[in-house]
């Protein structure tokens, strides 16, 4: 099991970004969360098998067709405690 936090930049809100990191992560059985931050970039926790969230990392440099990704920041973090893949409120 791999988990990761995801920091995107760019212009990733009013993109649906959010909407589809939860579809994107859920083809790759990949649990976790995603929420916008005030900064105008969008957060994660992504968790699943290192192939899946590898899968999942390398479609989120470029995002929706809507979005452009600037920067990502991946870091290790803990196993997120919920089943699934949620759309959290701003942070």
């Amino acid at each position: 099991m791999k988990t990761v936090h995801v920091l995107v930049a760019g212009r990733v809100q009013n993109a649906w970004y959010r909407a589809w990191l939860r579809e994107t992560a859920g083809r790759h059985d990949v649990r976790g969360w995603v929420r916008n931050r005030r900064d105008g970039s969008v957060e994660a926790v992504l968790s699943g098998s290192e192939a899946a969230v590898d899968a999942v990392l390398d479609a989120c440099r470029s995002g929706p067709p809507a979005a452009r990704v600037d920067e990502i920041r991946v870091t290790d973090a803990e196993p997120p405690g919920e089943d699934g893949f949620s759309i959290l409120p701003t942070g």
